[in-house]
């Protein structure tokens, strides 16, 4: 195997809280902290740059101060000290002659960085391509070039694992791994309206569904099966780690403690923000198409808009209830989940989870009580509207990209 050893000191710029410089520290030993904390529990957004079309993800490999930005056209873009470099990292776009198929909810959706990237220059990426009986939801592993760190050839892409899809939206997207080194992958329910071929609930079926996989096994062609996976030994798909899911948009891992916090797009009702603790992930059943939010599909007026067709019983057992509900009446559409603090340049910041919603312009805050209930705080605004995510880079701090194009660095306000 060919080994990278990807220089930060030399790639990095300055590094600090807002536009202040940080101070230095031995580069290989990873991203300086803040030299300048700055207290205050409120959020402004301040713009670093733009890329082309929708921006879906910012992220970074670990120890690294770039941050590298998703297009949804099917390109990922580096920002090296807040500088949009001219050429993509990576451009698996249809113009490229990439096999990215892009335009509504389709495109370069996921991005995550293998933890030991800095020795083996392995990536993941999550986007839609042509097959299936109509598009098929792709995983691929790729690999940085050994003589330049800014570029990747998409020549050595492999796909890992390819889901058959019937239609153009809810594809979920989100790629992250998890603290014990496996890639857990967000997929929605197929598309369509009211869960049409019933994926969520179906232990034979990808879609709908938390996914978790051992890219490093490689026991079953590009990946292997973690032994913690619910239905490793049978019952259902082995793949499969979570369930009952429409469109799990945008979700991650506290890196602090482990807890999942997962954004539901919902139907024509209720958004949702799942926060599962970590030791408890295995299994967990949240709810779609039985329930949407914490309204159970059969006893509605819309029955989730799946018409006459009945769906399960609303006393399908041990459904997970959703900690934070927002109404459609409330203007809530499309819920964004980002990410929990976890840097060092916002000390009053550190724990909370922010979130926000498509179509909103003021972010959310929130915490997990021991209680398993959330304590939540909507934030003044305004907010960039349009937001398509919130993550962090690899020092904690985090980034909000909107489906404009526009990449802001969250930063604390009095």
């Amino acid at each position: 195997m060919r080994r990278f050893v990807l220089m930060i000191g030399v790639l990095g710029g300055a590094l600090g809280c807002g536009n202040k410089a940080a101070v230095g520290e031995d580069a290989m030993q990873g991203v300086p902290m803040c030299a300048n904390p700055v207290t205050g529990g409120n959020v402004v957004a301040r713009q670093i740059g733009r890329v082309v079309g929708g921006a879906m993800l910012a992220t970074s490999p670990p120890n690294d101060p770039r941050l590298f930005v998703i297009e949804q056209r099917g390109a990922i873009r580096i920002f090296n000290a807040e500088q949009l470099l001219p050429d993509p990292f990576l451009d698996l776009s249809a113009d490229a002659g990439g096999p990215v198929i892009a335009g509504g909810e389709n495109g370069l959706l996921g991005l995550a960085f293998h933890p030991q990237y800095a020795t083996n220059g392995e990536f993941f990426v999550f986007y839609t391509a042509r097959g299936g009986p109509a598009q098929r939801d792709v995983v691929a592993r790729c690999t940085v070039s050994a003589a330049d760190p800014n570029r990747a050839d998409a020549a050595s892409c492999v796909d890992v694992l390819s889901i058959p899809d019937f239609a153009g939206n809810h594809n979920g997207g989100m790629i992250e791994f998890a603290a014990d080194g496996t890639l857990v992958i967000g997929t929605g329910d197929g598309g369509g309206g009211g869960d049409p071929q019933r994926t969520g609930q179906d232990l034979t079926s990808l879609l709908g569904k938390m996914l978790r996989i051992d890219v490093d096994a490689r026991t079953n062609g590009e990946y292997g099966i973690p032994a913690g996976n619910p239905f490793a030994a049978g019952g259902g798909r082995p793949e499969i780690f979570m369930l009952g899911l429409r469109n799990p948009w945008r979700w991650s891992f506290d890196r602090g403690t482990g807890d999942i916090w997962i954004g539901d797009v919902g139907q024509g009702q209720i958004e949702e923000l799942n926060v599962v603790r970590a030791g408890q992930q295995a299994g967990v059943n949240f709810g779609w198409s039985v329930y949407e939010g914490s309204n159970c599909c059969m006893t509605t007026p819309d029955r989730c808009t799946q018409g006459d067709g009945a769906t399960q019983a609303c006393d399908t057992p041990n459904l997970f209830a959703p900690q934070d509900e927002r109404s459609h009446d409330d203007g809530w559409i499309s819920i964004i989940a980002g990410q929990t603090y976890r840097g060092s340049c916002y000390p009053d910041l550190v724990g909370w989870h922010l979130y926000t919603d498509y179509d909103q312009q003021h972010l959310v805050k929130a915490r997990l009580r021991t209680d398993g209930s959330l304590e939540v705080v909507d934030l003044p605004g305004p907010s960039p509207h349009h937001t398509s995510s919130i993550h962090a880079d690899s020092r904690g701090e985090l980034y909000l990209t909107t489906d404009g194009g526009n990449v802001y660095h969250l930063e604390a306000a009095p």
